[in-house]
């Protein structure tokens, strides 16, 4: 039934996507974050919706004129040259050109996509329409993660949907910690009050699905967010004290076995998982400083690459036998595309922080932006710092939602800019001229 219904819905949102591709951006993000078909038991796990959605929404864009110029800016800029150095390095990959050229098609499909948001979306109600898309989709899992961990007492570990990006616990912990802002930007700005209720219960459950990962780097994150947010949202006396107690009333909930795990944070030298992260780390160290410039392009953690440039000094590691992921976007996006790759990446988000907190000055004078674009941009710059802190410790430099919130700053700064544009005044006031005798 699962299956027939996803298909249906699917389907039928083909003609609407024709008619307006930004339809197919939503879509796009639906099936990117929640990964819906997943969900479903049996044909359904395997049809091409993507391909299908994709293609819709190219013949739409193409033949529609509701379509906006690509946005020019510092951050668009430096996120085409970080494109552009990807592909470069995937030249000289050390592994297979076969397998990094698929690699390389599969992240590309993630930046057209962002390319056709850029260009299609524009104004508070396409904004707010794809943020709920995406808040809901990934925070349907932490709905259900925190209903789990309060059934269970926090005895089980919660898991992502299988097949996507945030399958592991880890990942899916820094997800929801990165959505967490903007779930309090729709509670804040919400006008109907089940809305307002709805999404206190989705914070709620949140929060308690984010503990309920078991990722230390989720905890980490969640605990950085948390100051983020009370700092920058509304009324941070009251929020500090609600998102507190929140927090804590989740982590006495958690049992013995989670504050155990925990506790490994100040030990890491004696834990394994984390060992082998800085054995990880170490590796793609050597690594860039032999291939300062190009990395070893997609794909750095393989066989060959530790047989090449693991430490040989750590007995307690087979790198012939053991191949360790990453493990964090800095040193994944130094592994696989050197120096300048990794400058590239932490600019975009470095420049979409400095930007956002720009258009929140911009917009906090304007009626027709004071309302809703500051608290957006502050929340953009709160989910920014989650990412930067839980990722660190994960392999995620493609996956989608950073970039989503990159291309949230941009576009919230385009439509400002365009609508004073269009009514004859620019982003900065001019001077008044003085009278002359």
């Amino acid at each position: 039934m699962r299956d027939i219904l996803i298909t249906l819905i699917i389907l039928g949102l083909i003609p609407f996507i024709l008619g307006k591709p930004r339809v197919g951006v939503y879509v796009w993000a639906w099936l990117a974050m929640m990964v819906p078909h997943r969900l479903a038991f049996g044909f359904a796990q395997t049809m091409p919706f993507s391909y299908m959605v994709a293609l819709a929404t190219l013949a739409g864009f193409l033949f529609s004129r509701d379509r906006h110029p690509f946005p020019s800016s510092s951050i668009t800029t430096t996120y085409l040259l970080f494109l552009l150095w990807m592909t470069v390095t995937s030249f000289f990959a050390i592994d297979s050109a076969a397998l990094i050229f698929d690699k390389w098609v599969v992240v590309m499909k993630i930046h057209f996509f962002l390319f056709l948001t850029l260009m299609l979306i524009r104004g508070r109600q396409q904004i707010e329409t794809l943020l709920w898309v995406i808040t809901l989709s990934i925070g349907f899992y932490g709905m259900k993660g925190g209903i789990f961990t309060l059934l269970t007492g926090g005895s089980g570990r919660v898991w992502g949907p299988g097949g996507g990006v945030i399958a592991g616990n880890n990942a899916l912990g820094v997800a929801l910690v990165m959505l967490v802002p903007f779930m309090y930007y729709l509670f804040q700005t919400a006008t109907h009050r089940y809305v307002r209720y709805g999404m206190v219960f989705l914070i709620g459950t949140t929060f308690l699905g984010i503990l309920g990962t078991q990722s230390r780097g989720a905890l980490l994150a969640l605990v950085g967010m948390t100051f983020f947010v009370t700092l920058k949202g509304k009324k941070p006396v009251l929020t500090t004290i609600i998102l507190g107690g929140v927090l804590l009333a989740g982590i006495l909930l958690m049992p013995e076995s989670w504050t155990s795990r925990m506790n490994t944070i100040e030990s890491f030298d004696q834990d394994s998982s984390a060992m082998s992260r800085i054995y990880t780390w170490k590796t793609l160290w050597a690594l860039a400083l032999d291939r300062p410039l190009v990395g070893a392009g997609f794909n750095a953690d393989i066989p060959t690459v530790f047989a090449m440039y693991a430490p040989r000094d750590v007995e307690k590691f087979d790198f012939q036998d053991h191949v360790y992921v990453a493990h964090s976007i800095y040193f994944q996006a130094l592994g696989e595309h050197g120096f300048p790759g990794l400058v590239l990446y932490l600019l975009v988000g470095i420049l979409a922080w400095r930007k956002a907190g720009e258009v929140a000055a911009k917009a906090r004078h304007d009626p027709e932006f004071a309302g809703w674009a500051p608290l957006l941009m502050r929340m953009s710059q709160a989910s920014l710092a989650g990412f930067a802190v839980g990722a660190a410790f994960l392999s995620m430099v493609h996956f989608d939602l950073p970039y989503y919130i990159v291309g949230f700053v941009v576009l919230v700064d385009a439509t400002i800019n365009e609508k004073r544009k269009a009514v004859g005044t620019t982003a900065v006031q001019e001077p008044v001229p003085r009278p002359t005798s």
